[in-house]
């Protein structure tokens, strides 16, 4: 399901709403463990899993960028920066189905690459959920590029 574009707190955001045939737990487990979280997101590590924790987002030629954790409620909240000025926050919440995800990334900044990053948190929220139905998506790739004009037209609508 593609994000919403809504007006939070002052600040344009792209909302994405799942429901995940899985326990929080479960979920939880590939938004915070390094081991799962390389299965979706292979650039990010975890190295302090806390308030004011810190991730690093590897460029894959030995540097990195230190991200910023502000948010961290066990099973229930996973939030951080998201580079150069935006911020991301998970919040799961268990239900007769499994639970919840609402993923948000508060986009404070628009550029050209938006259209890129909300496609690519798209990809992300269904190989999780791919994952944890012990599936895989072959072609990440393609299926990022078949989306890609999704969030194109969804930020030219939405006037921000």
């Amino acid at each position: 399901m593609t994000a919403q574009i809504e007006n939070v707190n002052g600040v344009p955001s792209a909302i994405y709403t799942r429901q995940i045939n899985h326990s929080v737990v479960d979920v939880w487990s590939y938004l915070t463990e390094n081991g799962k979280l390389k299965q979706w997101f292979s650039e990010l590590e975890i190295i302090t899993l806390q308030n004011n924790g810190k991730i690093r987002f590897h460029f894959g030629d030995g540097s990195y960028e230190s991200i910023a954790i502000t948010e961290v409620v066990e099973n229930k909240v996973f939030a951080f920066t998201w580079p150069p000025k935006n911020s991301v926050r998970f919040e799961l919440e268990e239900n007769d189905q499994g639970c919840k995800l609402v993923f948000i990334e508060y986009l404070h900044e628009i550029t050209d690459h938006t259209a890129k990053d909300l496609t690519g948190w798209h990809v992300c929220l269904d190989v999780i959920e791919t994952l944890l139905d012990g599936k895989t998506i072959e072609d990440r790739q393609s299926y990022w590029q078949e989306r890609l004009p999704q969030y194109q037209d969804l930020l030219r609508e939405a006037s921000i």
